[in-house]
Order: C-alpha cells, then structure tokens, then sequence
C-alpha cells in the first residue's frame, strides 16, 4: 500500500510538475517572442508605430508625466524631438526640446488642429497620439526631420502654383521622380486626382483612402512611402510616393513571424522532449531490467547472487545509502532481498532437512532391521527344530521376541507422534488443569512401579494449585519421556527429582537427576529427531525420538525447554509455559 500510495504520488508531481514546466516555458517564450515581435514592428515602423508605446507606458507621479529612459535616449539618438501636451495647449513634458528645434511652449486650438490634419509642424514631420490615461486629455506629439517631406515642400515652393504644378515644370519633375521611381499626386479637397505626375507604374495601384493611411501608420508593411503637403489657399494636396526597399505587398509581418516563431517552438519542444522521454524511460526502466535480471538468476536458484557485486554498485553508493533512481521501488528492493535471504535460508534448511532424513532414515532402518534379524534367528531356530529347545531356552526366545516387537511397536507410535505434532493446535485439547498435581502423578506412577525399584524419585510441589490451558493426555506424554528418559540413559541408584512452581511469571516444570550427564555434543543434538548421543557404552534402548518429542510437544503449547547438563554432573531439564497460559 505504501509503494503503492508513493508511486501514484510520483507520477502525480511528475506529471503537474511537467505540465506547469512546459506552460511556463511556453509563457516565458510567448512573452519573449512577442515582445520581440513588437520590438521588431517597432523597429520597422519608427517612429509612427512606437509613439503609441510611449503614451501607454508614460506614467504620472505628483502631476509630472514620466517615459521610460529607454524612449528618451532613442528618441535623442535619432534627433527627434518629443513633447506633451495637456488639455490646456502647454507643454507639459518634452525631450530633446532644444532651442535650435524652435518649438512653441504652448500651442492654440487652431494650432494642434493644423499639425492634426498636415501632420508637420514647420519643417518637421509630427506623429501625434491622443491619450487619456491621467483622467484628462494629453497628445503626444512626436517631431523628426523626413527627406521626403523637406523634398516634397522644396518642390511645392519651386513649382507649385495655385495648388497645382505650374505646366512648364512637370517635364523637369516628371523626369526627377522618375529617376528615383517616385510619384506625385495632386488631389483637391474633394480627393479627385487633378495631376499624376511620375513613374505610371505607382499610379496604376489606385491607392485607397484608408491605405494611404495605413501605409502613414505601418510604412514598413508597405512597399511605398507616403509624405503629403497641403496648400491652405487651395486646399489641394500634393502627395509623394517613394519606393521602399524593405517593404513589399501588404503584408501582416507580425502573423507570419509568429507562425515561424510557433513552428521553431514546436520544433524546439520536440527536441526537449526526446532527451527528456530517453532519460525518464531509462530512469525508471532501468530498476525493471535489474529486476528481470534478479528473477533470471532466482528461476536458476543462485539465490545468493540475486543482487551482484555489479547491481549492487547500481543500485547502492559508496557510504551505503540507496541511488535516488532507486528510492521509488525500496520497498520492492528490501523485499527482494527479504526474499532472497529466506530462499536462501529455506534452501539451506531444505538441504539440512534431506540430510537429516537421509540420517534418519537410515537409522530408522538400521533400529528396526536390528530387532527384525533378532525376531527372524528365533523364528527360523524354532521353525528347523523346536523339539530341541527345552522349556527355558524357548521362553527366553518368546521373551526376546516380545521386547523386539515391543521396540519395534515403541518406534512406530514415536513416528506416529511425531507426525501429529506437525499439525500443531489442531490435535490440542486445551483445558484448564492443576499442573502440580499432574506432574505429582506422574511421578507417583514411577515411584509404585516394581521395576523402577533401584530409582529414586522425589517430587517438590506447590503449596496451592498452579492453573495451565494444556492438553491433559499431551503433557502426560511429555512427562513420561522426560522421567523414562532418565531412567534409560542413566545407572541403577540415579535420584531423579521433578518439582513445579512459577519461574519468572511462568509456570515451570524441572526434572533434575544426578546421573552421568552428556558430553556438549550430544546436548547440541539433544532435540535433534533420531539423536541418542556418541557413547558407545550406552544402551541402545529407545527410539531416540523421546526428547525431539517433547520439545514439539512444549513449543505446541507455545512453550519453550531448556536443557543444562555436564558428564557426570547429571542433567536438569526445565519447561516453561507462556503466561497467558496460566
């Protein structure tokens, strides 16, 4: 749940981060591309198309207007000349306003009205902008000195007469605008052309109204420029039209370098994405190629080379700490190696585990043909010539075969036992008893038996019961053990001592004797199934599953047994049960 949680957290960021990534470069990009779209426009259009950024940028502070420094130092480099006007006619604000351009403080009505419609002021070319951005009106006006318009009054003054160009002077003119591919137009007030004078090819443009405007205002869209000059008298107006190399058709300059602009984007974009998709697919199919390697070597069970020397340095550094590559999938890695090591662990403990049954078994088959030889001697020694054997003789062979059998029966129950106790909690039948007075019997059993005469046993008990959840018949079983184990692997006069009582918030059992003890061998392989120890001198009596049973029996009560024992120290054994099991 948790890498799962985590993942869909990453991806999630990733995915927003990325997105918010490519929309501010997108952004950063658009403003940059258009400011320099402007800029551009601007530049081509100077000065009609920038007086109009100047009154939106102009800013007002304590009643005195204010422009960018940048505008100032461009309109100083080109010796232009700006000023500002305010609703009364004076001049509120002006640059490079210098006494040689002889420029009025103040203007009249009649005044802005002529530099309106003419679009000069003297021998200046004047631009204006109307702007009411201060809660009143200003018009910018901005002034610069046009050839084209100092040629064209040059030429009104020498050959205009009564509005029109005097007969005698159109050759003369006629061949100078042709020479510079130029024309002239005079219209009268009613905009009826009167004279065309010039390169015909101009003329046959039939320019518009509105586009002679439009060329005053974008020029550089343009592939003529238009200067005009009006004669009061007559009210007719000469207008000029001069080639513009830079120009062409009309055009919208500003669409088509954004549709360049978008496509290098796009293209950019692309170009972004490619190294960005490489590093994220390598970056997170990395860790699932290693994976696939680690399932490889595990499908061969190289369990312990899950993760080489070479993964290793992948996926961890130096100081041990895991590769931020790495960090999405740590869990998945921690149960890797989990995993690993348990395979590794049960693959040990399965080897361990056909061994000891190779041991077993053949032990097992060596415990049970031992008895079966004995049994099939006497077998075929009473089938050959029973009336040989006199009375004695025949019943100490009855009497050996029964031990036999009895050895062999022995060994099977043990077996069957054994496989019981694999089931665990399912064959207990878990009751409340007094403990102290179970093992009290049990010792009573040994100490009324005739044939354990030459034992000693004591018992030392609880003066009040000692309550357990245990399984009466199981707990019997494990008592016989523990004392008949005593008895077997130990001389005639052994004294062996059980007692009860609470051992650390325990219920405990202890059966101690005095007897021979075992080497640290054997006490080693105590509870190993099918263990009796390396003294040769000692009886093979029993099954050697006696101790291997009892402990199965205490770890299915969710107990634990201790044995403490040094040769010819005797042996104590102590059995502790779980407190909720009091």
């Amino acid at each position: 749940m948790k890498i799962q949680q985590r993942m869909a957290f990453h991806f999630a960021y990733q995915l927003i981060f990325y997105s918010l990534l490519i929309l501010a470069i997108t952004l950063v990009a658009c403003i940059l591309y258009f400011q320099n779209a402007k800029n551009n426009e601007i530049r081509r259009n100077f000065p009609a198309g920038a007086l109009q950024l100047i009154a939106q940028e102009a800013s007002s502070k304590d009643g005195t207007i204010q422009i960018s420094p940048k505008w100032v130092k461009l309109i100083e480099d080109r010796g232009m000349w700006l000023q500002v006007v305010n609703a009364e006619g004076r001049v509120i604000y002006d640059v490079n306003s210098t006494p040689q351009h002889a420029l009025p403080p103040s203007y009249s009505t009649a005044q802005l009205l002529e530099i309106q419609e003419t679009r000069t002021l003297g021998t200046y070319a004047v631009n204006t902008e109307l702007n009411f951005a201060f809660n009143e009106p200003h018009l910018y006006m901005l002034g610069y000195h046009s050839p084209d318009l100092d040629q064209l009054v040059a030429w009104f003054d020498a050959y205009g007469q009564k509005g029109i160009v005097r007969s005698e002077a159109i050759p003369s003119l006629d061949q100078r605008l042709r020479e510079t591919g130029s024309y002239l137009q005079v219209i009268d007030p009613a905009g009826k052309t009167i004279q065309d004078i010039g390169d015909k090819a101009n003329a046959k443009k039939a320019y518009r109204p509105l586009d002679i405007l439009a060329i005053q205002q974008s020029p550089s869209n343009y592939d003529t420029n238009i200067v005009s000059q009006r004669d009061k008298q007559s009210g007719k107006t000469w207008i000029l039209y001069t080639p513009n190399p830079t120009g062409g058709p009309l055009k919208h300059p500003v669409l088509d370098t954004a549709t360049r602009g978008l496509v290098w984007f796009s293209g950019l974009i692309l170009l972004l994405a490619v190294p960005v998709s490489i590093w994220h697919g390598y970056r997170y199919g990395q860790p699932l190629i290693l994976f696939a390697g680690w399932f490889e070597r595990m499908r061969k069970g190289q369990y312990d080379e899950v993760l080489t020397a070479k993964d290793k340095r992948k996926v961890f550094r130096r100081n041990g700490t895991m590769r931020t590559s790495y960090k999405l999938y740590r869990e998945v890695i921690e149960s890797f190696y989990q995993m690993t090591h348990q395979l590794a662990q049960t693959e040990k403990e399965r080897e361990k585990l056909e061994q000891a049954q190779a041991e077993w078994m053949s032990g097992i088959s060596h415990d049970l043909r031992t008895p079966l030889s004995t049994i099939q001697g006497y077998g075929y020694m009473l089938e050959s010539l029973p009336e040989q054997w006199s009375q004695e003789e025949m019943r100490v062979m009855g009497s050996t075969i029964r031990e036999k059998g009895d050895y062999m029966l022995e060994l099977i129950s043990d077996f069957s036992m054994i496989h019981q106790l694999k089931q665990g909690d399912s064959i207990m039948n878990l009751q409340e008893l007094d403990l102290d007075e179970l093992v009290r019997c049990s010792v009573l059993k040994y100490v009324n038996d005739a044939t354990m005469s030459d034992y000693q046993f004591h018992y030392v008990g609880e003066e009040s019961p000692l309550m357990v959840k245990a399984d009466e018949t199981w707990l019997q079983r494990l008592m016989d053990n523990l004392l008949s184990n005593a008895v077997k692997h130990n001389p005639q006069g052994v004294v062996v001592t059980a007692s009860v009582g609470r051992i650390n918030g325990k219920a405990g059992i202890r059966v101690i004797d005095n007897g021979k003890g075992m080497d640290e061998e054997t006490l080693h392989h105590l509870f190993k199934r099918y263990y009796r120890g390396t003294n040769t001198e000692e009886s093979t009596v029993g099954s050697g599953l006696g101790m291997s049973i009892a402990k199965a029996i205490v770890e299915a009560h969710g107990g634990e047994i201790q044995v403490h024992s040094k040769v010819w120290q005797g042996m104590k054994i102590e059995i502790l049960l779980p407190c909720d099991a009091i």
